[in-house]
């Protein structure tokens, strides 16, 4: 489960360091380019709410290798896309399929036993994170070789690999509810009112992930400009320094178990507000960038785990649908950090997109403290 996470999570971010190749392809602006990382993030997020509810309904086995088939075609429509408008529009259904994440992470808490929960939670996000930080430098190294469109066509070939082989590993996962799809859909909004852990947790989870988007959609227009004039294998370079804030999900799962998980969410935001300060102050060097990275990382993951914790410590039967909601939001969050990163690049630079950054997460730091948990 979590090899098969971090393979499928992948495909969402082998775009964010090939934005300057693309809009070099078709000649576009990095606005309309930064347009393919903020749809897909929207796609994801539209993906989860009207896919990952199944999960409660339907046998999971057989949702997650439909979803992987479906998704490898929307890679290779991205791949051999003709024209800008095209690689958007398949950029966004790779959103809308790609859920597979999303079904995979309730499916493994819901047979963890409840004193582990948090152990093995964080073990498979710690693949997802691998997956989204190594899908970049997959992504930077196969385009610095063979073009930004091998990236894609490899990786519709990679999903139906993976479907065949969870097709032979998964154990059948009967559904543990029998109720209509509408049924299902409108109870999601009598989930979000009636669990306040889910709201504070929503909130939280997005804020800290629209600073995360920010700084992976704008990052390979920054390495393009003055002093640092570097290319797409160096933005791909800097997913594998953020490798090393993957060990943060396991730590933070382990003291999940044991503590109120959302105090380790606070931690963590006051860490990505000090990333984002160096970020700040040093990110015209490579050694600045690479020292952020790893505060940005290490902080979101912690976040995250400690978050997830909180969520799947709710009712097990409804787990798919509070995953739903916590994931929608969070990728709401994604989508709005990096469509805003991309307006204040456009106004400001790399200025403007710190302070944007920074100004999510001092609303999140206001929630935090003006919440109760």
């Amino acid at each position: 489960m979590t090899v098969a996470t971090g393979a499928s999570v992948a495909n969402l971010y082998y775009n964010q360091p090939l934005l300057s190749e693309i809009a070099r392809t078709f000649g576009a602006t990095p606005r309309a380019a930064g347009s393919i990382s903020t749809l897909t993030q929207a796609g994801y997020a539209v993906g989860m709410l009207l896919f990952v509810p199944l999960g409660d309904i339907v046998e999971r086995r057989r949702l997650i290798t439909t979803l992987l088939c479906v998704v490898a075609v929307a890679l290779l429509i991205t791949g051999l896309g003709p024209t800008l408008g095209v690689v958007i529009v398949a950029s966004f259904a790779i959103g809308v399929t790609n859920v597979v994440p999303q079904l995979i992470l309730p499916f493994a808490a819901g047979i963890s036993p409840p004193a582990m929960r948090g152990r093995i939670v964080g073990q498979v996000v710690s693949g997802l994170l691998v997956g989204i930080l190594a899908g970049r430098a997959v992504a930077g190294i196969v385009a610095d070789l063979a073009g930004w469109r091998a990236m894609y066509v490899g990786a519709s070939v990679a999903m139906l690999l993976l479907a065949v082989l969870m097709r032979a590993t998964l154990p059948i996962a009967p559904a543990s509810s029998s109720v209509s799809y509408r049924t299902l859909i409108a109870s999601l909004g009598t989930l979000f009112r009636s669990e306040p852990i889910i709201r504070d947790a929503s909130l939280l989870g997005a804020l800290n992930f629209a600073s995360f988007s920010a700084f992976w959609t704008t990052l390979a227009f920054r390495l393009q400009e003055p002093p640092l004039h570097s290319g797409s294998a160096v933005a791909g370079a800097f997913g594998l320094i953020g490798l090393v804030g993957a060990a943060a999900a396991p730590l933070a799962g382990r003291i999940a178990d044991k503590r109120d998980p959302r105090r380790t969410v606070g931690v963590a935001i006051v860490g990505n507000c000090v990333a984002w300060i160096v970020l700040w102050l040093a990110g015209h060097t490579l050694a600045g960038l690479a020292v952020g990275v790893l505060l940005l990382d290490a902080a979101t993951q912690a976040a995250q785990v400690s978050n997830q914790a909180r969520v799947y410590a709710l009712p097990a039967a409804a787990h798919s649908r509070f995953n739903t909601i916590y994931m929608v939001c969070y990728f709401v969050g994604g989508a709005s950090g990096s469509a805003l990163s991309v307006i204040a690049w456009d106004a400001y630079r790399w200025a403007g997109v710190c302070a944007v950054s920074l100004g999510a997460l001092a609303f999140g730091l206001v929630v935090y403290v003006v919440r109760k948990p």
